[in-house]
């Protein structure tokens, strides 16, 4: 292969600089599959072709200034215009009469007239042209009229007078013009005519009335014409109509057409335009109207029945409506029919239109050019506006197809070539510009373009190039053969089809020019194909629940993540809001209060940037079936009957099964049975039944949502007696006491009676020697007991169920047996064997049956652990420890594990039957061996550093023998896996714990510690632990400032010892006195310093030890409070008022002593036998300095009474006289939350209690905190 030469984005080859701009002006033509074009770039200014851009059009001049003609076209350089009038050359700018306007690319001419009459000689057909060195474009006719404006005519005003019933018209005889008029009937007072199907308006504008009442009579039916062109309306006469009443009845009329005539009439049209078929009808009472098309439907896109369905209106109507319309008016009367028969034409529209395109010289251009219309239109060709014979030039041939032919163009044949189509209801005409030039070959496709594509897709690779001749392009991917895969298809036009795009196909692809150094890179990637893995399914759901759908996909992550769009009935869903109708959570899509609405197809798409995927469910509202109806009996037989019945409703939802049900009438307290089921698609079902019984029937049918209510039950049906069908089932003894019998069986249900007086007859005699004498009883309940019979003896025993139409069938006798009793001897022979310290092998001899006295269940092997066998530890002996096993009748050893080793224990083995244990054999004695012990009881790590920890442990509870000392083995626990195991063996049994040393600070260990006896290893107790490191006061500590406190955070450090440290704190501008915290645990990871005063500045230090570790200022929150202004405080005014209430102060308190020494105005006796009041009891000292005692003291004080003013003010009381002055603060105080919030805001800051005491309970800074490792803080009250 030559080498290739690859190119920037549209680069030249070894073409000449100056063919660009001529290259380039051809970039506007089209592509063809065979031929290359170029889109030409919008601002380019070199040449181009003329093109008609405004073609004139054809309009009727009503006056002077609707005279303009105008025509514009583009091309460059800009084109020249010349005009034909009538087919003759014509040149407005040589018209005294005509004013010429041109602009850049236009060309306008209009007249100068003032009067119509010199307009009239312009009448006629108009061609524009645009011409410039590269061609002549043609436009289209344009044809201009004259025509005199609509005038108001007069006219006299007319009556008409007509009888209650009839029919009439008031004409309206619009003035005549080329206008179409729009037709108004109004009232003097400008209001519309009401109209009606009795009242309707005619195409004509006329006003027709099917039949009159008294309400039409008035005088001013007036129509008005209005012409949109002229912007006019004509009001005619008014016209007066009178109504005669009818004396008579008014008598009915059958339909008459009044617009059109009965029978038939033709209507043309052409293609595309509107059609008005129109059907007024007369008659009483007024018609109804349809309207048919033979032959086929109405199509309803394109149909409206308009004026009351008096109109039939078809829109851009085409060949194929063509054909029979009737029009059908019918009332009680009769019917009248009116056909239209319809025929549409055409005028000549375009099927092919040829293409502008790029030819090299020598080339063979056929421009194929087809129309279509009724009639079939004839097709013409011209070049540059001139026309062209069959043989032109003798190269140009027009072929029998109307196609032209150019064969070995030349640079002669460039041009504008015009195709025409006519016939009688129109001309059509469309411009063709053929270029025949040199170029050299050009690729336009951008080089190294990135296309994506999902697999399963097909994709384009273009290579878009021109040049003329036209280029041939070849693709090639590396040194494959891309032909060979019938996926891959070159199309001509340089584009590279691939279909079926798989992972395969990715990679780079090179596009390179025949015989030129031209190529460009194209890359293709190929992602995974969006899929929907679980589809939505189609739901059934009862109206009111909530219907969810699901959609999970699967897509390429090397994409952006798709969006799932839900559509309904193909209407996209949006989340609703408002009423949260829809929701949309994941891959879920959720209904709620699903409704008939709701009902749909609903289609989940999952949308990627490349690709989508959609799938679809179905919706459908179901609901539990209505009960069926119309039950019937039928075929009433012996026991079995046929019940009928007719289905409800199913509500969408196919039944499934019929369930039929019954009543017994004489057993109602035993509700609806069920007596038997049928598919949903029976109406029918054949019943069995019992005997002597009373029925009634019901239906119920179940779809998928749930059953329907039952039926409404059906009519009585009884079925006679007969004798029992069978006899009561398990038939036993089940005799306990001895010499006793005692028969029993299961009650047969009252259904299985068959008749009345029903009874069991019960027999029974000996199994061996008593000879074929039955004994019987006749009983309507078990049991039956017969006494005397011996202890444990075998019996032949029958029950027969019998009525009063006769017994039941012969039963089978059964054997039972009489009562037992005790077994009178044990197991002989009972032994021993160790299998291992555990485990042991109890064996013994067979017991005579005839001792056992019933029937032998089995074996009893009675355990008693006495104790260990050590008894040289000085242990108090536990409780004898006792189990029992059991072994089956037949069995003479029994194996039993689980015993505890190094145990002394006592056996024995009796036999028992239903009545008991038989005696025990003689105890046999036995020792377990020694084992290995259980875990130790409890193991406990400490950790007196940073490398060394104590175990500490109790022994096991069971040691199972002698403890001979214990193993210790652990390991360092890693992220890999666990370090190798370590030992030590303790050989000293009473030694409790154990020290570790040389331990990695760092590391986790884990411990297993083992009891040892001389079985060997027992379980080992495990536990996992690390060394306490050294602690230290936080590091990283946080701050949270509020108004009266700080809140100090940290991370509290985990195996870390903990440590305590103090927070010191100095308030700026308030003197040098620091303040200390109590001490604060490193471990509590919080505390909450109080106490402050808002808005001030703080300087906190933290201290461990006798060093500073940590300081930093804060600002507390708020406004700080503000000394009142000293001179205020001199002021005289204020000095005096201070005085006054000082001095009253002073009286107030003077008379409460005075008043607490002489008590109140009560006698002795009052007082001596009154009880005490609660405030007059003495204070304790201590009252003040707890709450708890402050608390107690309201208690009382709230329950007490209140004799005088002293007693009710507790600033008679002593202790409220100890705060120099500030006894204001505590004058009443009630344990809620005003006042924990009073005591906290005063107790903030040492400015709220000047010369307070330090024990104060209102002092903040003396109550203890909290610790234990909860956060600190200062509790005033709870």
């Amino acid at each position: 292969m030559p080498h290739i030469q690859r190119q920037q984005v549209c680069s030249r080859g070894q073409s000449s600089s100056h063919l660009l701009p001529l290259v380039l002006a051809l970039i506007s033509l089209e592509v063809l599959p065979s031929q290359a074009a170029i889109e030409m770039p919008s601002n380019w200014e070199h040449k181009r072709p003329p093109q008609i851009t405004i073609h004139p059009e054809s309009v009727t001049v009503f006056s002077v200034e609707d005279l303009v003609m105008s025509c514009e076209a583009s091309g460059i350089p800009l084109p020249s215009f010349s005009w034909t009038k009538d087919g003759k050359p014509f040149d407005p700018s040589t018209d005294t009469e005509l004013k010429v306007t041109k602009n850049s690319g236009s060309f306008a001419f209009y007249t100068l007239s003032n009067t119509m009459d010199t307009l009239k000689p312009y009448q006629g057909k108009y061609v524009c042209y645009a011409t410039n060195e590269l061609g002549k474009a043609v436009s289209n006719e344009a044809i201009l009229r004259t025509d005199v404006p609509p005038t108001q005519q007069k006219e006299k005003r007319v009556t008409v007078k007509s009888d209650e019933g009839s029919s009439i018209v008031l004409k309206c005889n619009p003035p005549q013009s080329s206008m179409e008029p729009i037709i108004h009937w109004m009232d003097r007072k400008l209001h519309h005519i009401q109209l009606s199907k009795r009242v309707v308006v005619g195409k004509d504008g006329n006003l027709y009335f099917a039949h009159l009442t008294m309400d039409d009579s008035r005088e001013d039916y007036t129509c008005n014409v209005q012409y949109l062109a002229t912007r006019t309306i004509l009001a005619k006469e008014p016209i007066t109509l009178k109504v005669n009443p009818s004396n008579s009845v008014l008598r009915s009329r059958r339909p008459h057409m009044m617009r059109p005539a009965e029978g038939e009439s033709t209507y043309h049209a052409l293609r595309g335009q509107t059609v008005e078929l129109e059907c007024i009808v007369q008659g009483l009472p007024t018609p109804e109207i349809t309207w048919l098309k033979k032959e086929g439907e109405l199509d309803e896109s394109r149909t409206i029945k308009d004026m009351f369905d008096r109109r039939l209106r078809l829109s851009d109507i085409s060949e194929s409506d063509s054909g029979e319309y009737q029009c059908i008016a019918k009332n009680t009367q009769g019917t009248a029919i009116h056909t239209y028969h319809l025929k549409v034409e055409a005028a000549p529209y375009w099927k092919e239109i040829p293409e502008s395109l790029i030819y090299a010289p020598g080339e063979t251009v056929r421009l194929d050019c087809a129309a279509e219309g009724t009639p079939s239109p004839t097709i013409s060709w011209t070049r540059n506006g001139e026309e062209i014979s069959g043989t032109d030039s003798g190269h140009a041939v027009i072929a029998e197809n109307a196609s032209l032919i150019l064969n070995r163009v030349n640079f002669g044949d460039t041009a504008i070539y015009q195709c025409r189509a006519s016939n009688k209801h129109g001309k059509i005409l469309t411009n063709t510009y053929v270029y025949v030039i040199e170029l050299p070959p050009q690729i336009i496709t951008e080089d190294r373009k990135l296309y994506s594509v999902t697999e399963g897709q097909s994709i384009s690779l273009e290579c878009e190039t021109f040049g003329s001749p036209k280029p041939e392009v070849i693709w090639e991917r590396g040194t494959s053969y891309l032909l060979a895969d019938p996926r891959v298809n070159p199309l001509t036009n340089g584009v590279l089809q691939i279909f079926n795009v798989s992972h395969d196909e990715e990679g780079f692809y090179t596009c390179s020019v025949q015989n030129a150094n031209l190529s460009i890179t194209a890359e293709l990637e190929v992602f995974n194909r969006t899929v929907i893995l679980t589809p939505p399914k189609d739901l059934k759901v009862q109206p009111g629940t909530t219907a969810i759908f699901t959609c999970v996909g699967l897509y390429d992550t090397n994409l952006r993540i798709p969006q799932i769009q839900w559509r309904k009935n193909n209407q996209k869903l949006m989340e609703s809001s408002s009423d949260e109708k829809y929701t949309f959570d994941g891959a879920d899509f959720i209904i709620t209060n699903v409704e008939p609405d709701d009902e749909g197809i609903y289609t989940c798409e999952i949308i990627s940037s490349l690709d989508n995927a959609e799938a679809s469910a179905t919706l459908t509202l179901c609901d539990r079936p209505d009960p069926p109806g119309l039950l019937q009996i039928s075929d009433s037989k012996h026991r079995a009957v046929s019940l009928s019945w007719t289905p409800g409703d199913n509500h969408k939802s196919t039944v499934l099964e019929y369930v039929i049900e019954f009543e017994d009438q004489g057993l109602k307290e035993r509700g609806w049975e069920e007596l038997k089921r049928v598919g949903g698609n029976q109406e029918h079902a054949v019943l069995s039944l019992w005997p002597y019984m009373s029925y009634r029937f019901r239906v119920i049918a179940i779809n998928e949502v749930g059953k329907s209510d039952p039926s409404k039950p059906s009519e009585i049906h009884n079925t006679p007696a007969e004798v029992p069908d069978n006899n009561p089932e398990d038939v036993r003894s089940e005799s306990i006491d001895p010499d006793t019998l005692l028969i029993t069986w299961e009650k047969m249900d009252k259904r299985n009676f068959n008749g009345p007086d029903f009874k069991y007859k019960v027999q029974w005699r000996r199994a061996v020697g008593s000879g074929p004498k039955w004994h019987k009883s006749e009983t309507t309940e078990p049991p039956v007991i017969v006494t005397d019979v011996g202890n444990f003896s075998a019996f032949e025993i029958k029950v027969q169920a019998i009525n009063a139409n006769g017994d039941g069938p012969e039963p089978d006798p059964v054997i039972g047996y009489s009562g037992e009793e005790a077994p009178l001897e044990a197991p002989m022979d009972a032994g021993v064997a160790l299998i291992n310290s555990t485990t042991i092998r109890v064996t013994w001899a067979a017991i005579d049956r005839e001792t056992v006295r019933g029937h032998l269940l089995g074996y009893k092997i009675h355990l008693t652990r006495k104790g260990s066998r050590d008894h040289n530890r000085g242990r108090r002996s536990r409780e004898a420890e006792s189990t029992v096993e059991e072994t089956g009748p037949n069995e003479e050893m029994k194996v039993i594990s689980n015993l505890r080793p190094y145990s002394r224990y006592l056996l024995s083995v009796a036999v028992f039957n239903k009545k008991g244990e038989g005696p025990h054999s003689e105890p046999l004695p036995f020792n377990t061996e020694e084992g290995v012990p259980g875990p130790p009881t409890s193991l406990i790590l400490d950790s007196p550093s940073e490398t060394e920890l104590t175990l500490h442990w109790t022994p096991p509870a069971h040691p199972n023998g002698i403890l001979t000392g214990y193993l210790l083995q652990y390991q360092r626990i890693t992220e890999s896996d666990d370090s190798p195991l370590q030992k030590d063996e303790i050989d000293n049994p009473a030694v409790t714990h154990f020290t570790l040393k040389g331990l990695d600070r760092h590391s986790q260990y884990r411990f297993y510690l083992r009891g040892l006896t001389s079985a060997g290893k027992g379980e080992p107790i495990i536990m996992t632990g690390a060394t306490t490191l050294d602690g230290a006061p936080p590091s990283d500590i946080s701050l949270s400032v509020g108004e009266n406190s700080v809140n100090v955070s940290w991370e509290a450090q985990k195996r870390y010892r903990n440590v305590g440290f103090y927070i010191h704190y100095l308030k700026k501008n308030g003197g040098s006195n620091w303040k200390t915290s109590e001490k604060v645990n490193s471990s509590q990871s919080f505390y909450q310093l109080r106490g402050l005063t808002p808005g001030s500045d703080y300087v906190l230090r933290f201290f461990y030890g006798n060093a500073s570790f940590w300081e930093t200022g804060i600002k507390t929150e708020g406004t700080e409070m503000t000394e009142v202004q000293a001179s205020i405080a001199t002021q005289g005014w204020f000095i005096g008022v201070v005085s006054a209430l000082v001095l009253l102060l002073l009286i107030l308190l003077i008379l409460c002593f005075i008043k607490r020494s002489k008590g109140g105005k009560y006698s002795v006796k009052d007082k001596e036998d009154g009880p005490m009041d609660s405030e007059a009891r003495p204070m304790k000292e201590e009252t003040f300095g707890e709450y708890r005692s402050l608390e107690s003291d309201l208690e009382e004080k709230q329950t007490a009474s209140q004799p005088s003013l002293c007693e009710d003010n507790k600033m008679c009381s002593e202790d409220t006289l100890n705060f120099n002055g500030s006894s204001a603060l505590t004058t009443e105080l009630n344990l809620d939350e005003s006042l924990a919030s009073q005591i906290s805001r005063q107790s903030e800051g040492q400015e709220g209690f000047h010369g307070m005491p330090e024990n104060s309970p209102l002092n903040p800074t003396t109550i203890a905190p909290t610790t234990n490792g909860m956060p600190n803080s200062i509790t005033i009250l709870d």
